[in-house]
């Protein structure tokens, strides 16, 4: 594990299982390969973290109706419908908006890059895919991933005592 100081109260802890390390220690926050905590004394003694407990598992309905579908269908060999339909994903980490979940578990051919262009305005529901995620966005916003379906699933809500439906460690099933 690589510490690295962030900011002047916290620390990046960088390491090839975030949601283990994230699971033994409270108030931390997981990202892609590393955790921000905000007391490194709670890393004393901590050798190897047992992986977390399965998290939830929330089951959204989803169209495979996204207008890169096809595309990314070409692109990867695969049927996309039936790689992702009843497969169960694991949300790593959150960001780049309220509510947005980066969950991992795609097969290896849909570990696509992002498009070269992103859309200005990507719907609210859409499920899309890029750099070996598959996300629902929250709410409508820029985006550069693919396409791949919808979800009516009400994701983010400000207002509720738990915002976000999705968050690290949660087990996502696309229906």
């Amino acid at each position: 594990m690589k510490v690295v100081p962030f900011g002047e109260r916290a620390w990046l802890v960088y390491t090839d299982r975030p949601l283990a390390l994230a699971a033994a220690i409270p108030g931390s926050v997981p990202a892609e390969d590393c955790v921000l905590i905000h007391d490194p004394q709670s890393l004393e003694g901590l050798q190897d973290p047992p992986e977390p407990p399965a998290g939830n598992l929330v089951s959204l309905p989803a169209r495979w109706d996204g207008e890169d579908l096809h595309d990314v269908e070409r692109q990867s060999g695969l049927d996309v419908v039936a790689a992702l339909h009843q497969r169960v994903f694991t949300v790593a980490f959150c960001g780049f908006a309220p509510g947005f979940a980066y969950m991992k578990g795609l097969p290896p051919q849909l570990h696509l890059p992002r498009r070269p262009r992103p859309r200005p305005r990507v719907p609210a529901g859409s499920i899309a895919i890029a750099a070996g995620y598959v996300a629902v966005y929250p709410t409508d916003s820029p985006g550069g991933w693919h396409l791949v379906g919808h979800c009516d699933a009400h994701l983010f809500d400000p207002g509720s005592t738990e915002p976000a439906l999705l968050t690290p460690g949660t087990r996502v099933q696309f229906t």
